[in-house]
């Protein structure tokens, strides 16, 4: 086990808050976020955060200076509570002071143990309290003057979770490389599998949902990392990556079948549904539990949002390219009836993923029929030795050059 209990900080929960803010089509959530996130910063005397959200709504006009424009920009505005800034900077002036004492004292009469302790202490009040380049610089310093292996991974996980609060993701690649060679120098079996889900949270929030999903399988019945998910949100973003990446008797097995998912599956009734319905091939009910899906978990998702369309876009064709491997053909109107669309909703879906390569059928337009082309198990085996053989071909030529 871990030798300390691991802070939940910063508050993950604040940029989420902040995010949901930012996007129109959320309004109906607005207000439960706001209340959320101005909570937050008070809980946490945040005031660092809170100068930096409050900056956003003023961004500069000078040209020198632009705008970002992927710069998320608050649909609501936060309310500028100047009293409540000043209480807060006041009460982080004061922390930091007795941190400072605390540190200069352990420096003069204690050991490095002791030191380690002070440093460590204060970089924590800093993430807490949301100042970024503060709380890396003072986390860096505790990792130096840190001489266990176990406190120094727990250093660079927060680290990582610096770089989720502020969407930072070279602080948290960096991080994350640093944690797995922390780990195979002697990290315990829980701060192993509290890595597999950073690793895998990270994944998810760069479109690699064969790696997320992996690593979370691999996590489900050992899952600690409360400081960064809460269980359910885990079990919902395993679900997520599982339904699209694992082969139809594997999400029975691993997902579905799973105790880990069967204990709080009447708490994610839209993936239950989803999962068991792709699985059972009842389309219509996928269709619309996809459609729910969306709305409820990607959207709103500040990992997941960036990647909603793609990943209903990909289920589809899962979905379709699972009910016709188990045909010769089929009637467009059959399969329009399948998944509760219009027929000619389904001919231009198919049509469009056709060209793209991404199904392997033809339709013929004049009898209304979806015809299968199962390509060739050695062709394809054919292909990948011609490709993979291109491959080793140009790295010996390189290598020769290096030699030669």
């Amino acid at each position: 086990m871990a030798e300390e209990v691991v802070l939940p900080i910063p508050n993950l929960e604040l940029p989420q808050a902040h995010f949901t803010l930012t996007q129109p089509q959320l309004g109906h959530l607005h207000q439960d976020a706001l209340k959320v996130l101005l909570q937050g910063i008070e809980k946490d005397q945040v005031a660092p955060y809170y100068r930096a959200l409050i900056a956003l709504q003023h961004p500069p006009t000078s040209p020198s200076s632009p705008v970002s424009p992927t710069t998320p920009r608050q649909q609501i505005p936060l309310p500028e509570d100047n009293a409540l800034l000043e209480r807060m900077d006041a009460a982080n002036s004061e922390e930091l002071k007795k941190l400072d004492e605390r540190l200069e004292e352990a420096q003069k009469t204690e050991g490095e143990s002791e030191i380690g302790d002070a440093l460590r202490a204060r970089a924590n009040y800093l993430t807490r309290i949301g100042d970024k380049e503060k709380s890396v610089a003072a986390q860096e310093m505790a990792f130096e003057k840190t001489p266990g292996v176990g406190s120094r991974i727990d250093i660079v996980l927060t680290l990582v979770r610096i770089g989720f609060f502020f969407g930072d993701h070279v602080l948290i690649s960096k991080n994350l490389t640093r944690a797995e060679e922390l780990i195979e120098k002697g990290g315990d079996w829980d701060r192993r599998n509290r890595l597999k889900v950073y690793q895998g949270l990270h994944s998810l929030s760069i479109r690699q949902f064969k790696p997320a999903c992996d690593l979370f399988v691999d996590a489900l019945s050992t899952f600690t990392a409360t400081e960064l998910l809460n269980y359910n949100d885990f079990v919902a973003l395993t679900m997520i990556a599982g339904a699209l990446t694992l082969k139809r008797p594997d999400l029975k097995k691993k997902i579905i079948s799973a105790p880990e998912v069967i204990q709080v599956i009447q708490e994610l009734p839209i993936l239950a549904d989803l999962t068991k319905s792709l699985y059972d091939c009842v389309y219509d009910k996928f269709f619309v539990a996809l459609a729910r899906l969306e709305q409820t978990h990607l959207i709103p998702s500040r990992v997941l949002n960036p990647h909603a369309r793609y990943y209903v876009r990909e289920m589809r064709i899962l979905a379709y390219a699972q009910l016709l491997e188990s045909y010769r053909s089929l009637t467009l109107e059959s399969l329009a009836t399948a998944f509760g669309v219009s027929v000619a909703f389904m001919d231009n879906e198919l049509s469009r993923f056709i060209a793209l390569g991404r199904l392997n059928c033809t339709i013929d337009r004049v009898h209304g029929v979806v015809e299968t082309n199962r390509p060739s198990a050695k062709n394809a085996q054919y292909e990948t030795v011609i490709r993979q053989g291109d491959i080793l071909l140009n790295s010996v030529q390189k290598l020769s050059k290096v030699l030669y």
